[in-house]
């Protein structure tokens, strides 16, 4: 038998042991969903989709059961119904790529007879199918050959001069440069696997030689970099972000972490017809001085997350602060994968109906744009900021969805700031955007050898981020640059910008 609980006899004792005990247990239960939230949230980190969408099982969950009557009683009507497979249309070949025709000629007697009577064969027309080959990739050597000429009464000498290289006494040429460039950060390859890609192809080339090449190139391409910077900040509307980015640390063999912050300046979602552009920027660490360095010559709207260090930016007014709603939806999310909290389902319902009107704004102007959410967004972001008042009043204050709710409700005005603005954003992906290739990066190189490599890294990231954004095959697009750039006046450079240079890439493509 259990033995027996020691409990006073006095009734209000009791009564007071009872009021702790479910206190304790409030508490115990908070901690529980706490801990709960986290796990949830490392295991999407770790084996999740990258997607906050609700999963099928739940969306099933909400349809109702006339939903349910109706899909049923249309799939028995269906299933005496003979099913029709439509066939996948199958995109033509690129109309750019070489053609090779391989004639099939037929198998006759002597003389094209016929092989069932010996009648004379006629032609009646062909049939063509294509198949897609691959040609590895080759190299050339291009020798430049400058003849002397003498002159046989004063002996001159005459002779072409020699033409310049990207790197000067470089072995690469601009195209070789352009590859190794974009295979390390556009796919992600680190130089040593290039290296022994090259190797297979009996082309020895150090993992030291193609960094070098990278440094001579990024030099090449810097005053490109400020240039393009010089667009970004000409700006109205900025998107600003950072992420970590680790870094070898000499002599200790550790790495230290470092950052790379990026800011994106994208127009189009408004029907402007200004270039997208995104410039990046190495820092040895996160303090608040380097946003403000990167920004010193902005003015408008930047739209960031909930970063302390971008807070002395607001300070004066001649940036404003532009929240993100996604970053607030994203709390509401974790909580609801975790402990499919009724009240984190009731707040990402009603977050989802703003990004809903934002869909049928996408591209009209601003003025219509801020029509549309004054008199549609405007009223839902009453309600809701009425709803999460009322709420919190009902949750513990160590609860999450209590935490959740104060992030929103702390960043509100900054939140709202959209609604009477036709240029920005409901959030700040765009610049979350532009972090996943830094993202993609860091997992295949680890870390960067020095602090120069993450400055080159960041001005490399930013010429081919800006290329894909205006849809320009960055290695035709680097291509292009490195052969022209060395002898380039430094006062045109902005010609060399990708949409300026788009025109003269040979052949023209479209970014992957």
């Amino acid at each position: 038998m259990p033995p027996a609980l020691d409990l006073p006899d006095d009734i209000e004792t009791l009564k007071r042991l009872l009021v702790e005990e479910r206190a304790a247990r409030r508490v115990d239960q908070a901690e529980i969903q706490s801990l709960k939230l986290q796990l949830a949230y490392l295991k999407r980190q770790q084996y999740g989709r990258s997607s906050e969408q609700l999963s099928e099982q739940i969306a099933q969950l909400e349809l109702t059961l006339e939903d349910l009557e109706a899909a049923a009683t249309t799939a028995a009507a269906s299933v005496d119904e003979p099913t029709t497979r439509d066939k996948s249309s199958r995109r033509p070949l690129p109309a750019h790529l070489p053609r090779e025709s391989l004639v099939h000629e037929p198998s006759l007697p002597e003389g094209c007879s016929c092989p069932s009577c010996g009648g004379v064969m006629k032609a009646l027309g062909e049939d063509v199918s294509e198949m897609l080959e691959y040609i590895p990739s080759r190299f050339k050597v291009i020798r430049h050959v400058r003849p002397k000429l003498a002159c046989a009464r004063c002996d001159k000498i005459v002779q072409a001069a020699a033409p310049s290289r990207p790197i000067a006494r470089g072995l690469a040429g601009p195209g070789l440069l352009a590859h190794v460039l974009t295979s390390k950060y556009a796919d992600h390859l680190p130089l040593y696997r290039q290296s022994q890609i090259f190797a297979r192809s009996g082309i020895d080339l150090d993992r030291s030689t193609l960094a070098d090449w990278v440094g001579g190139a990024h030099g090449l391409l810097a005053p490109l970099v400020e240039s393009l910077a010089e667009h970004v900040l000409a700006g109205t509307h900025l998107h600003a972000d950072d992420t970590p980015y680790p870094v070898l640390a000499p002599g200790t063999g550790k790495t230290k972490i470092a950052r790379i912050w990026t800011y994106v300046r994208d127009e189009r979602n408004w029907g402007s017809e200004v270039p997208p552009a995104v410039l990046f920027r190495y820092t040895l660490d996160r303090k608040g001085i380097h946003p403000r360095t990167h920004l010193s010559q902005f003015t408008g709207a930047l739209h960031a997350d909930g970063y302390a260090g971008f807070d002395r930016l607001f300070e004066t007014g001649r940036i404003r602060e532009f929240a993100c709603w996604a970053h607030a939806r994203r709390k509401f999310f974790d909580l609801f994968e975790a402990t499919q909290s009724p009240i984190a389902k009731e707040a990402l319902d009603r977050i989802g109906a703003l990004y809903g009107i934002e869909s049928e704004t996408r591209g009209k102007p601003p003025d219509e744009r801020r029509a549309v959410r004054q008199a549609r967004a405007g009223p839902l972001l009453d309600d809701l900021r009425i709803w999460l008042t009322s709420i919190t009043r009902q949750l513990s204050k160590k609860s999450d969805a209590a935490a959740a709710i104060r992030y929103t409700l702390s960043r509100w005005d900054a939140l709202c700031r959209y609604r009477d603005d036709g240029r920005a954003e409901l959030d700040n992906n765009a610049a979350e955007r532009a972090l996943r290739t830094i993202a993609l990066g860091r997992k295949n190189h680890l870390f960067a050898g020095a602090d120069t490599g993450g400055e080159r890294a960041a001005g490399i990231y930013s010429l081919i981020g800006t290329a894909k954004l205006n849809d320009i095959d960055p290695q035709a697009y680097l291509h292009c640059v490195l052969e022209r750039i060395a002898e380039y006046r430094i006062d045109r450079i902005d010609e060399l910008l990708p949409w300026n240079a788009a025109g003269q890439l040979s052949p023209p493509r479209l970014a992957a």
